[in-house]
């Protein structure tokens, strides 16, 4: 009796065996699909969803299957954490799937290798009943991959060199004034014999004596003090210019001043304010308050003569300056040329200023001659900007310890471009916090550049494309791409002529579907081993091959 129930019970196993092995045998019946179709890596990470779906009466009730997500890649083999499931009578704390059939999302998440982006996501599935097991005869296929698009950004950092001020022509000026008595418009012989006036014609004969400046013509302004009514002002200005105009033809007599404009001002309200500002009254703050506290100049003048401790000093030493027509004679001063720029820095470099140098340094293609020039700057005008270029140099040419030192002898610590670099000097050694915050300092188009490549980098592309957006960055485009917009990209690349801008308008074509236009951009690549190799790999490319 003993021998049979032994019998019967091993025959009950050997079923429940053979039924549970019918489990890997029927894999097929199980469904995977993977969001998304193809992996991507974002910020040096792949994560995905996958939905695994047992049909009706598929999964045995007392089995156990195991799932491990395997990346496949170059040879190599990188296993995630494993699904489990289980039977509607085993009691363990596995998901459960009932004999009606399930359907159970798992996320897998993988740190990326290199190597990667030519993979295969699968599942590598073994059933368990009490001690034994049965692997599927095949590993499950979830998904291709992976996409590494985003790692086309350059990530070495933007920065440029701080702008020069130089002008190659100066605007200068020649100028005389002529004053009035009050309430008059009439020009006093004396005022045409004034230093004013005969410093006036020194100043033009001068000009016209001078190969290097150029006279462009002369403007006549006449005023009026702001005492008394605005609207008689007004006239009494206008006046002025007239009668200015018929002074400034004895004045100018054998003189070239260009073509003649006039102009009435009236009230002189901006020069009142400026005179006021220069002066020592002992209330000239209380005065420039009025001044900001009224638009009226009606209220501004009863204003300013209730004041009467200081109306006095105004009317004696204030107003009569601003009843007057000004004789202003415009002059275009021809700066050193860009030739002659060159032969100064060779033969008499001494004689540049500041602003004349950081414009000769942007004259040569050379390095060395460049930072001879910042080198003269810096030690004969201690230039910041000077050293801040000179940094730019150096990290053009990869030595960051040098522009760091040359940094740390800025004395200007507002200068614009200098936290940017600090930002890129943090980033370039690997500390993206540091110059993520170096980079929120700055509000160049350098720093936006930057702050949105770590957002690229960060995998945030959708505040990439708002931060690159208008900078020129080599990136913007690719952000554009990243986030969808590849009518934006695509124009942005339109006159690009690098070989990186044929990469991402391979990029486009492909998202597009226009397989011929994909291959006849890749075809434009013939120097840049790295993006020949990359293409070779690029799932972008997977569906044009």
């Amino acid at each position: 009796m003993k021998k049979t129930l032994v019998f019967v019970m091993a025959l009950m196993a050997l079923v429940s065996c053979n039924k549970v092995a019918k489990m890997a045998e029927l894999a097929d019946l199980v469904k995977v699909e993977c969001n998304p179709e193809v992996l991507e890596v974002i910020a040096d990470n792949i994560d995905a969803d996958v939905t695994v779906t047992f049909p009706e009466k598929y999964f045995h009730k007392k089995a156990i299957l195991e799932v491990t997500p395997v990346m496949k890649f170059d040879g190599q083999e990188v296993a995630g954490e494993p699904f489990v499931y289980q039977g509607e009578k085993v009691m363990d704390n596995f998901k459960t799937v009932a004999n009606g059939g399930a359907s159970i999302t798992e996320h897998v998440h993988f740190p990326y290798v290199k190597g990667m982006e030519k993979s295969e996501l699968v599942g590598r599935a073994v059933v368990k009943y009490k001690k034994k097991s049965w692997a599927f005869p095949e590993d499950i296929k979830i998904a291709d991959g992976a996409n590494t698009t985003y790692k086309l950004a350059r990530s070495t950092g933007a920065y440029a060199p701080a702008a020069d001020a130089y002008q190659e022509i100066v605007p200068e000026e020649v100028e005389a004034q002529i004053l009035y008595l009050i309430n008059s418009a009439n020009v006093r012989s004396n005022q045409l014999s004034s230093e004013s006036i005969k410093e006036y014609k020194t100043g033009v004969k001068d000009v016209m004596n001078d190969s290097r400046r150029t006279i462009t013509g002369t403007d006549i302004i006449a005023y009026a003090s702001p005492d008394g009514p605005e609207k008689r002002n007004n006239v009494l200005s206008n006046e002025r210019m007239k009668s200015a105009k018929n002074a400034f033809k004895q004045v100018s007599k054998k003189l070239n001043t260009g073509s003649v404009e006039t102009q009435s001002i009236g009230e002189d309200w901006e020069g009142f304010q400026e005179l006021v500002n220069n002066s020592n009254i002992e209330d000239k703050d209380l005065i420039l308050r009025v001044l900001s506290m009224y638009s009226d100049p009606d209220v501004r003048e009863r204003e300013i003569k209730n004041m009467s401790s200081v109306y006095g000093t105004l009317a004696k030493d204030v107003l009569p300056e601003l009843r007057r027509a000004r004789f202003v004679t415009n002059v275009e001063f021809q700066n050193y040329t860009p030739e002659e720029l060159k032969q100064l820095v060779e033969e008499n470099i001494n004689v540049l200023d500041e602003e004349a140098l950081l414009r000769s340094a942007t004259l040569t293609d050379s390095d060395d001659a460049k930072l001879d020039i910042y080198r003269h700057a810096i030690n004969k005008y201690d230039s910041d900007r000077a050293k801040l270029n000179t940094a730019c140099i150096y990290m053009d040419q990869g030595k960051e310890e040098k522009a760091e030192a040359i940094l740390k002898k800025v004395t200007d610590k507002n200068i614009e471009g200098l936290n940017n670099l600090r930002g890129v000097l943090a980033l370039r050694d690997g500390d993206v916090k540091k110059a993520a915050d170096f980079f929120a300092k700055d509000g160049d188009n350098a720093s936006k550049a930057n702050l949105g490549t770590l957002d690229i980098l960060e995998g945030n592309y959708a505040a990439a494309a708002k931060k690159l957006a208008g900078t020129g960055d080599v990136n913007e485009p690719l952000a554009y791409i990243l986030n969808g917009d590849l009518t934006k990209a695509a124009s942005l690349l339109k006159n690009d002529t690098t070989e990186l801008g044929a990469y991402l308008r391979a990029v486009i074509a492909a998202r597009q579907g226009k397989a011929a236009a994909a291959k006849a951009e890749l075809a434009k690549i013939k120097q840049s081993a790295e993006l020949i190799k990359k293409a070779a790999d690029d799932i972008e490319f997977a569906k044009i091959k």
